[in-house]
């Protein structure tokens, strides 16, 4: 497949739609899944030889669809996929030539990403008593400990919190950039290692909670310019040993029923709250006047570092609105 590995070579650090480099992550994702659709296409399509990337037809296309189907891929797995196809063909000068999910025979259920969260998976709907656990955690390894108490009261991902150095991510607010209508705080959490697709972003400490669990990673750090995993280890076993450790105190969906990633929803769903005085829908909260909404979904997605507001839906619900007083509903986003 000399062809395709040129086309990666060239092309495949482009952003398939905007003017801008993806992450490493997503070029071993985009290339892993490249060099294995050729594969399939012998293996497991029916092709009696690899087709040229060149020469890919829709008839191509229409059979890796249905691959994917047997497999019953979830809808942003697929979506991800197609992403990836339209890819290869802009490389190939083919804009267009990847149609929609349901040229290809797809159901709407099958294409269609769910992303409004339906149900809550904060630690604390499920019943789990978050300090209690967290603190069993830093007993027994102090590192993950630390990481679980960064994730809970900054919302960080999982991977943001093993890489941050708690000793040197603390600026004042004039080193962020913000604009003075902003300001939180006086200090802020600098969020630069592991952020996805790089996007940094800067998070208040204005609660007690984010000072704590800053001290208490900045007292388990190995120096001031350490990260929040074991220094005899690098970042891919650091990673390991989280889920390790998160395994062992059965903090996975199928025994205690959440996942560390369900304390960032905590985090998120608290955000919320401070910013509009209720629960948000995922816990049947009440509607709010649109522009109430907007603002404090705003407030989440920052911290979250997330571009887009209606991002939070996946942590928080479906946004719904008050009906104004004339009877007419909000303005379309």
């Amino acid at each position: 497949m000399q062809v395709l590995e040129v086309l990666l070579k060239l092309f495949n650090q482009q952003h398939t739609a905007l003017t801008k480099t993806v992450s490493h992550k997503t070029r071993q994702e985009r290339a892993d899944f490249l060099r294995r659709l050729f594969r399939d296409l012998h293996k497991r399509a029916g092709f009696k030889t690899l087709p040229d990337p060149r020469n890919l037809g829709q008839k191509h296309v229409h059979a890796m669809v249905q691959v994917w189907r047997e497999d019953k891929l979830k809808p942003a797995t697929i979506q991800t996929y197609l992403s990836f196809l339209r890819g290869l063909a802009k490389w190939l000068g083919k804009n267009g030539f990847v149609r929609g999910p349901a040229h290809y025979g797809l159901e709407i259920e099958e294409y269609q990403r769910h992303e409004a969260a339906e149900r809550d998976k904060s630690w604390s709907a499920q019943g789990v008593d978050i300090e209690a656990l967290i603190d069993q955690v830093c007993t027994y390894d102090s590192y993950v400990g630390a990481s679980l108490r960064l994730i809970r009261a900054f919302g960080l991902r999982r991977k943001e919190s093993v890489m941050l150095r708690p000793n040197a991510c603390i600026v004042p607010f004039e080193s962020t950039g913000l604009p003075e209508s902003e300001r939180e705080a006086d200090r802020y959490v600098w969020v630069r290692q592991g952020a996805k697709n790089g996007r940094q972003r800067f998070v208040p400490l204005n609660t007690l909670q984010r000072v704590a669990a800053i001290e208490y990673a900045q007292a388990v750090a190995a120096g001031p310019e350490a990260h929040m995993g074991d220094p005899t280890n690098d970042l891919k076993r650091n990673l390991r040993r989280f889920d390790y450790v998160l395994v062992k105190f059965g903090i996975t969906a199928r025994e205690l029923g959440v996942t560390a990633h369900g304390l960032r929803h905590e985090a998120l769903i608290d955000e919320f709250v401070v910013h509009s005085g209720q629960q948000p829908p995922v816990r049947g909260g009440s509607a709010l006047a649109p522009e109430a909404e907007a603002s404090a979904r705003r407030a989440v997605s920052r911290p979250a570092g997330h571009q887009r507001k209606r991002a939070s839906s996946a942590y928080l619900g479906a946004a719904m609105f008050r009906k104004p007083k004339d009877g007419k509903g909000p303005p379309a986003e």
